[in-house]
């Protein structure tokens, strides 16, 4: 067995345990899963999330606050957390709206974001009225000591588009949205992080030039971090061919080239974590043409069989990969009682198993993967 947890962690009870080729690490942090809770139930519920995650390693989960209706009472977030342990039996770590309905005219309440115990605050894929009041929402983040969370995006120049802007989406007549559209509004929040002050993370960057600007401000010194989405890792648009909805995410799959900036990012520390980007759709959500159909892959169930794959190339060591789908999203999250609440994950790194609908925990079943056989599951949790 190889023992993955960290230093002073509580070793769990392995007796009557076939540990033989294993891996024992901590339960994995994910930096965003939607579990369509409240406002789509039809497409997944606390419960059903909730228990996917935890069979699948994931005890603990950041929500974004783009729900129905959106996340920006902290007077309800008590609830919510305690709604989620109870359904699903995972720990949520809630990010409350940076703007009032998610709308970018006006901050929301911060202050009483923070009180709520939001790890952050963010607009998600939402733009800003303008940057004026981007400047001085982010400048009242910063006095309230909250993390803000970036999912850098220029509406101007990607709320056509359905896919990456290349020979792909040309071939098949589909609107593209050009790798600018996450570059410039990453240009422009780097400046602004720089300006104001706040502590930063980056969520699911896409393509090289934003590895390449990542890079800069580390060097430069500025508070940031950030992340990638695992489907990012293994798929590029190619795997459109066909138009194959199941395939349908935003932010898009990108290039090869991106793709092999990606990795590159997760190798030199640029790419402090990979998240899943869990977003359970039905089957009806995926029916439609593509582009008219609802974008989302459903990725707890082959979150850490991709992630045993990322070793088996040899992109990361297995060391790595706890690094980046475990203590640092910790870090990042500021779960302070990461290791107070413990448990631990075996999984076997060489088991196969076929992806189907029987196999799935998520109650959404979209994903690009249907069919294949992939290596590397969970076999034990200790919680």
């Amino acid at each position: 067995m190889k023992n993955l947890l960290p230093k002073n962690w509580q070793q769990p009870k392995l007796a009557n345990v076939d540990t033989d080729g294993k891996w024992l690490m901590p339960p994995i942090v994910d930096l965003c899963g939607r579990l369509r809770e409240p406002g789509h139930q039809s497409y997944g519920t606390l419960a059903s999330e909730g228990r996917a995650a935890r069979q699948n390693g994931i005890l603990h989960i950041v929500l974004p606050p783009d729900t129905n209706p959106v996340l920006e009472n902290g007077s309800l977030f008590k609830g919510l957390r305690e709604k989620a342990y109870q359904d699903g039996s995972v720990y949520l770590h809630i990010l409350g709206a940076l703007t009032a309905g998610l709308k970018g005219e006006q901050p929301a309440n911060l202050a009483g974001l923070k009180q709520g115990g939001a790890i952050g605050v963010t607009n998600a894929r939402a733009g800003f009225d303008d940057d004026m009041v981007m400047l001085r929402t982010l400048e009242y983040a910063a006095t309230c000591g909250l993390k803000v969370f970036f999912y850098p995006d220029e509406p101007s120049l990607s709320r056509s588009g359905v896919a990456h802007d290349g020979y792909i989406a040309s071939f098949h007549g589909l609107a593209g949205i050009p790798w600018l559209a996450e570059t410039i509004a990453l240009s422009k929040q780097l400046l602004m992080v720089e300006e104001t002050g706040i502590v930063a993370h980056f969520g699911q960057i896409t393509c090289r030039t934003s590895v390449e600007l990542i890079r800069w401000a580390k060097a430069k010194g500025l508070p940031i971090t950030c992340d990638v989405a695992m489907h990012q890792l293994h798929l590029t648009d190619d795997d459109l061919e066909g138009y194959n909805t199941n395939a349908f995410v935003y932010p898009p799959l990108r290039s090869k080239t991106d793709q092999r900036a990606l990795i590159a990012g997760l190798q030199d520390g640029t790419i402090d974590a990979i998240c899943s980007h869990h977003e359970p759709l039905s089957s009806s959500a995926k029916q439609a043409p593509f582009g008219e159909c609802v974008a989302g892959i459903s990725n707890f169930d082959t979150f850490v069989s991709l992630g045993c794959q990322l070793v088996a190339d040899g992109i990361l060591t297995a060391e790595q990969l706890v690094e980046k789908i475990c203590t640092n999203p910790a870090k990042i999250a500021g779960i302070k009682d990461y290791e107070t609440i413990g448990g631990a994950v075996l999984i076997d790194p060489d088991l196969s198993w076929q992806v189907d609908k029987n196999t799935m925990l998520s109650s959404g079943k979209n994903t690009p993967f249907m069919g294949e056989k992939l290596t590397g599951k969970v076999v034990e949790i200790f919680f």
